[in-house]
């Protein structure tokens, strides 16, 4: 395999395409069987773009954007700090718990990453406040909605880069710079998700940053997730010697890792998750941003056999589907085992998955270094802010999470 291949754009990281497939799964392929995806499954996609941007700003909460992540400081719960930083100022709001973070990824040739570092301040990857004028922020629309296409390019830039010799923006995605910004959006605990891409060499995320969070001493705040690659041959064996170490959640990335859900090889996987009490973190939809050679793998019907077949495992759908919301919603609700991550979804989404579900089960998520804690958080405040929903407001930024993970959080 040439470095070629493996630097091959839009094959490194986290919503680039998929992590380099280097071995099977019994019954996986690249190909696209016949249903798998459908012209349907295409139009689909295309409508609910278009729709989004007939429709926003016309829903129930009106219009909302801001210039830039700083801006939502006009929000009343939000204001800035002597820095100009962005910090929520409400002192009502429980202690949240973000299921849906990351650190910075220093893998292939191991560019140099103190994790244990600050910076002066975080350049999120997709960073509304990293230009002049900030880019407008509209929390109407899907997240990544918000940023140009060449503000997409030079994020696919910077995480190719960042496999090689590494750069400045991921330099800054370390334990004291979110722990910063968790104390500044009052954010109590955090969990980082690893995602193991498949590369030949310089793939140990999980052990990287369990081992920062020890040295760091940050067990307190961060809790590492587990990543296994689903077609490596040994997965089940790695998922059990995680589990061995104390791991409670595995994250796997469809879309990244160019794997389906329901694959039958995949099962005995979901069964050892299932008898460990492994909570499943899948990357759920379609964001619209990656390749269309990977949107196939992530369309909702995909997840369901796992739903189906696996009562007892309980499974996250992230980003609640991202543009496929309407869906994956609507398949999480007939399943007492799924939860929902409600990250990326704009304020009329967000509102019509809490008319759907009444709160249950849905998880607060940010994404982060992708994105400000802020953004979600603001549609959080915005959604559920009447005294009917101070409960929801509750079980989304909380309450949930300790459900699920009551030994880690209760």
């Amino acid at each position: 395999m040439t470095i070629r291949t493996i630097l091959s754009r839009r094959q490194l990281l986290l919503g680039a395409a998929g992590g380099l497939a280097l071995s099977g799964i019994p019954g996986c392929s690249d190909e696209i069987a016949p249903g798998r995806y459908t012209q349907t499954d295409i139009d689909h996609l295309a409508n609910q773009r278009r729709r989004e941007t007939e429709q926003k700003g016309k829903g129930p909460y009106g219009v909302h954007r801001y210039a830039g992540y700083r801006g939502l400081a006009t929000l009343p719960w939000f204001d800035t700090d002597d820095g100009g930083q962005l910090i929520c100022v409400d002192d009502s709001l429980p202690g949240i718990v973000d299921v849906h973070a990351h650190l910075g990824m220093s893998i292939l040739f191991k560019p140099q990453l103190d994790l244990l570092a600050a910076t002066p301040r975080t350049r999120h990857l997709l960073d509304c406040d990293g230009s002049k004028p900030p880019c407008e922020l509209d929390l109407d629309i899907y997240v990544n909605g918000n940023f140009s296409p060449e503000a997409l390019k030079q994020n696919e830039k910077v995480l190719t880069t960042q496999g090689l010799w590494g750069n400045d923006v991921v330099r800054s995605h370390t334990i004291p710079n979110l722990i910063a910004e968790m104390d500044a959006m009052g954010v109590k605990h955090s969990f980082v998700l690893p995602i193991k891409l498949g590369l030949p060499f310089g793939d140990d995320l999980t052990e990287q940053w369990e081992s920062a969070i020890a040295l760091a001493g940050a067990g307190d705040r961060l809790t590492s997730g587990c990543s296994v690659h689903p077609r490596d041959e040994d997965r089940v064996e790695q998922l059990r010697r995680y589990a061995a170490a104390g791991a409670k959640l595995v994250k796997l990335h469809p879309t990244v890792q160019k794997f389906y859900p329901d694959d039958p090889g995949l099962m005995p996987f979901y069964e050892e998750a299932q008898r460990l009490g492994i909570v499943v973190f899948f990357h759920g939809g379609r964001a619209g941003i990656e390749p269309e050679s990977s949107q196939p793998f992530a369309v909702p019907r995909h997840y369901a056999r796992v739903l189906d077949d696996f009562p007892r495992l309980q499974v996250i759908l992230g980003h609640a589907g991202a543009r496929d919301s309407d869906a994956m919603v609507d398949l999480a609700v007939k399943h007492q085992n799924a939860w929902i991550g409600i990250h990326g979804q704009g304020i009329t989404s967000l509102e019509r998955i809490i008319e759907k579900t009444g709160g249950e089960r849905l998880l607060f998520g940010t994404d982060w270094p992708w994105y400000h804690l802020g953004a979600t958080l603001a549609k959080v405040l915005i959604t559920t802010d009447t005294p009917q929903r101070s409960s929801i407001r509750d079980a989304i930024l909380q309450g949930n999470a300790k459900t699920l993970f009551p030994e880690l959080l209760g």
